[in-house]
């Protein structure tokens, strides 16, 4: 990559967007180009500024900063990274997807420089992160000036007649919210940071002989792509519901391309909240439920649901809380932390984290000697999530409690809902 070359087409596409875009879209390119040439470069901005700031620099409140520590700033840098990734790509099937909507063409690789030039104003603007207090208004004014560059930029990519480009804009924007959204909920939902650490350039192999790059099919990047090809037939009810003018069906094939998108190439219909009540038991380890609540949120065709309780003994003062959540139309991005195999394992002064495989099941453990806390969790059916935490003697006695919950009845119940696609 000539870092010059790069830096004079940032500087075009945010200054002179107008006189750009025609440009892009009119250059040759591939989805692994766009990846090693531009995105995965552009989209470190905002993580590594984030980790200055955050384990370096610090965050100062009435004369105290507080710091995070490396280990966690290292680990959050690497997330927000590997997410970054994962939601250009998802984003650019979406956009693909709904061009014929408003009277475009269908085209990947456009879709994906769509996305990856008109982020760029964010990506750029994230390392304003590391300024004190104006630092989250250059960031906000990047994300803005992204949504007005994705304007300017869809008619020429995606081929949107101009006077349809701000209803595909106004719809990207939309459901580029909601997908941080869920993805926020799959790295709080799924066993925590450390988890996802890779998932999103998983499997990709850089400069072979040939000077060609391969995604393996069994890789999470590889299972993506799988489930983009499955996004076809969703696309295809998409427009036919545009041309027949049936709002109903519009609304009903769009929540079907989102949710073929997040599911994996399936559509899912999130468990209901009295079917996550059973495993939400009356006593855990002793100790009587003072407090529950189910729920069940969608937005956009896609759903999730979750289930939590709170623990307690007035007399001991011990207090645990559970949460079982039903990804259900992201456990296609749930299920990318399964195919990457992951695997993780610190130790501290006080304790330990880790996450590891077991049966298949993707593990989490946390645990503090000092104050005696810790958490225990699992993924099901790469669908739903077990968190157990609070105060316990050991992590074996967290584990124990666990075993007490019917995980093996809610993952019997992974298929329920899911629609192939």
């Amino acid at each position: 990559m000539d870092i010059n070359k790069m830096i004079a087409r940032v500087k075009a596409i945010l200054l002179t967007p107008k006189t750009e875009w025609p440009v892009i879209a009119a250059e040759p390119a591939t989805v692994p180009d766009l990846y090693k040439n531009w995105i995965a470069i552009l989209a470190a901005i905002p993580p590594v500024a984030g980790f200055i700031k955050g384990s370096i620099i610090g965050t100062s409140f009435l004369g105290v900063t507080y710091r995070a520590g490396m280990g966690a700033g290292i680990t959050g840098a690497i997330v927000g990274y590997a997410l970054a990734l994962a939601m250009a790509y998802v984003m650019a099937l979406i956009i693909d997807a709904l061009a014929p909507s408003f009277g475009g063409e269908k085209n990947p690789v456009q879709a994906l420089k769509t996305v990856a030039y008109a982020w760029t104003a964010s990506w750029v603007a994230g390392a304003a992160q590391i300024v004190p207090i104006i630092g989250w208004l250059v960031a906000l004014a990047g994300a803005i000036y992204g949504i007005y560059l994705l304007y300017l930029g869809l008619p020429h990519t995606m081929k949107a007649p101009q006077d349809k480009a701000a209803g595909y804009t106004a719809v990207s924007v939309i459901i580029a919210i909601v997908l941080g959204w869920i993805c926020g909920l799959v790295v709080a939902g799924i066993i925590g940071t450390g988890a996802m650490m890779g998932a999103g350039a998983g499997g990709v192999r850089l400069g072979d002989a040939g000077g060609n790059v391969t995604i393996d099919a069994d890789s999470a990047l590889g299972k993506l792509a799988a489930a983009g090809q499955k996004m076809e037939a969703a696309s295809k009810r998409l427009e036919a519901a545009q041309k027949s003018g049936d709002a109903d069906a519009q609304a009903k094939a769009m929540g079907a391309v989102m949710g073929a998108a997040l599911g994996g190439g399936d559509q899912v219909e999130a468990l209901s909240p009295d079917l996550l009540k059973p495993f939400v038991p009356a006593t855990l380890a002793g100790l009587a439920r003072t407090d529950f609540s189910a729920e069940k949120n969608g937005a956009l065709g896609m759903q999730v649901s979750e289930a939590h309780a709170t623990y307690s003994d007035d007399a001991s003062g011990r207090s645990l809380r559970l949460e079982v959540t039903d990804m259900g139309s992201a456990k296609g991005l749930m299920a990318m932390a399964g195919w990457a195999a992951l695997q993780q394992e610190r130790e501290t002064e006080h304790g330990y984290e880790k996450t590891y495989k077991v049966d298949g099941r993707l593990v989490h453990e946390e645990w503090n000697n000092q104050d005696k806390h810790g958490e225990y969790g699992i993924v099901l059916g790469d669908r739903f999530s077990v968190k157990l935490s609070g105060e316990a003697e050991s992590m074996d006695q967290l584990k124990a409690a666990m075993a007490s919950v019917n995980l093996a009845g809610l993952e019997a119940l992974k298929a329920q809902g899911v629609k192939e696609g």
